[in-house]
């Protein structure tokens, strides 16, 4: 079940729809499995209730605005299965009321939360900037200052701090340092207008590659990036599928790869072992990945990307401490 940014929005929503038909053709699920289109908020009580009165075996939805509703109706439903996409339960903290401002205090035993360490695929994002950048300083900001986009932040510049410690390098992070969680935010995921704004101002300052975490909000760093001979690195999703036009100043992007998750949500009910709690996308399983550098491809060198298989294998074995590098 999509959220209003519909089954051709090039993200979220198209991808985790895409997990949903690989999931057809390899694991023999029901061709008729379908999603629906929430047009608005107000669709998302109705839109579940539809699959469960249709009889479906699970219900997945996508993205955090579904939070509370995916949350009512599985406890409204204890015996179908639910899975939602960049959410996980418990989400109710502090003075929140359960029902009304989270979903659910506690873990739900029908649904399983599909989350991401994003941190360990910004890690290799920000190894790449620093030994990309000509100018020795990358930058980063930030739509809303929450803490899926510090994860973005905080891993970009654990990966720059240890291009720093291997090359005995002086890569310099604009937009965010992790010791005082203190960063450039533009407090909106929607105005590429302000995001332009916020690329130039750190363009300004020296930065020649910008890592955007700010939805929408972060399209118009690659506006900024073609008037100044900078790049952009996307989010989410392959922002050079995405957005074929910016293709030419995007560097990479730091995914989440939502097919494979919701693939796996549908794999474990399929052989019996689906239960509520959290997926966790990692490097290790491909939840969270770079994507290809396409255009920009000749701007890594061959030294560049073995040492890029490599971090990713240390990250894999546990040898990084990505927390512990943001904060050199």
């Amino acid at each position: 079940m999509t959220d209003v940014g519909g089954p051709d929005d090039k993200s979220f929503n198209a991808t985790s729809i895409a997990g949903m038909e690989r999931a057809v053709k390899e694991l023999g699920i029901s061709p008729e499995s379908k999603y629906l289109q929430s047009r608005q908020p107000t669709d998302y009580e109705k839109n579940l209730q539809e699959f469960v009165t249709q009889g479906f075996n699970q219900i997945i939805t996508v993205g955090f605005l579904l939070g509370l509703d995916t949350a009512k109706a599985a406890k409204a439903n204890p015996d179908m299965k639910y899975a939602i996409v960049d959410y996980s339960y418990p989400d109710c903290f502090g003075s929140a009321v359960e029902g009304k401002d989270c979903g659910s205090a506690s873990v739900l035993p029908n649904t399983l939360g599909l989350t991401f360490r994003t941190e360990q695929a910004a890690f290799l994002g920000g190894y790449l900037a620093a030994g990309v950048s000509k100018t020795k300083k990358v930058g980063t900001y930030g739509g809303v200052q929450i803490p899926p986009v510090e994860d973005f932040m905080w891993g970009f510049e654990a990966g720059v701090n240890y291009w720093n410690a291997k090359h005995n390098d002086k890569v310099e992070l604009l937009g965010w340092n992790s010791k005082d969680k203190k960063g450039v935010f533009t407090n909106t995921f929607t105005d590429p207008a302000k995001g332009k704004e916020a690329a130039l101002s750190l363009i300004d300052e020296g930065a020649d590659i910008i890592l955007p975490v700010a939805g929408l909000t972060g399209n118009g760093t690659f506006a900024a990036a073609k008037e100044k001979n900078a790049l952009g690195i996307g989010v989410d999703t392959d922002q050079c599928i995405s957005l074929p036009g910016d293709c030419p100043v995007i560097l990479t992007s730091i995914r989440k790869n939502l097919d494979n998750a919701v693939f796996e949500a549908i794999k474990r009910l399929v052989n019996g072992t689906f239960e509520g709690g959290t997926y966790s996308g990692t490097l290790e399983n491909d939840g969270v990945s770079l994507a290809p550098y396409h255009d920009q491809a000749s701007r890594v060198s061959a030294d560049l990307q073995k040492e890029l298989d490599q971090l990713k294998q240390d990250v894999i074995d546990g040898k990084i401490d990505i927390k512990a590098l943001s904060e050199q």
